[in-house]
């Protein structure tokens, strides 16, 4: 069996089981896809740059949209957590539109809205977020940005899409990735919690392991 398919096996059987994997040497996880950083990421971060993006310091409201916990977890390739990763969000509001002069339609401004926010993970290589589900704007589906620093290494700009969302299949930044597998890791479900609540969704990003070589490297 190649490595190419065992990394794919462990990447299925995670995903399935939702557990983290003590892998042997040669194994490992399927790394995160970039994807582009795409024109609205902020050109000045906003005052309230916390991970609760559906309440603004100074605004009494709450954002528009569904609201969703969305969480993971930053690990490398062997499944070993990343502490201390930088861990950025943007996303349009729920009328379609980024907090950015760039965008210039005429959908409506959220001022309940953050629109970018940042959380650095601690020791079990986890991040939070409490925002809103993602909606479609003129030629892309649902989709949040992320932008994931580690020290030594470059930053992971990929972007999250909602499982399910009918714009998927003619998104050409999400086609553009062309292993299905590799394509699948950046589709999440956003799920109702049995007891109610909040959305909640679950997008865990697998960066390189820092120094690891590349397998038949000498």
């Amino acid at each position: 069996m190649s490595h190419s398919a065992r990394r794919r096996i462990l990447l299925t059987t995670a995903s399935v089981t939702g557990l983290t994997l003590a892998v042997p040497a040669w194994a490992g996880l399927l790394r995160t896809p970039p994807q582009a950083l795409g024109p609205f990421y902020p050109q000045q971060l906003p005052l309230d740059d916390d991970n609760d993006l559906v309440s603004v310091a100074g605004q009494s409201g709450i954002a528009r949209g569904e609201i969703c916990n969305l969480h993971g977890r930053i690990v490398d390739e062997t499944g070993q957590p990343l502490a201390a990763a930088r861990v950025e969000i943007w996303q349009c509001n729920a009328f379609g539109r980024y907090h950015h002069p760039g965008d210039r339609g005429e959908r409506p401004l959220d001022p309940n809205f953050q629109c970018y926010g940042r959380f650095v993970t601690g020791s079990d290589g986890g991040y939070r977020f409490r925002t809103i589900k993602p909606v479609a704007y003129p030629g892309r589906a649902p989709h949040v940005h992320f932008a994931i620093t580690v020290a030594g290494q470059p930053p992971l700009i990929t972007q999250m899409y909602v499982a399910g969302a009918a714009e998927n299949a003619g998104d050409g930044l999400l086609q553009s990735v062309r292993d299905p597998l590799a394509r699948a890791a950046l589709i999440v479900p956003f799920e109702q919690p049995a007891g109610g609540g909040n959305l909640l969704a679950r997008f865990d990003i697998v960066l390189a392991t820092p120094g690891r070589a590349e397998p038949g490297s000498r």
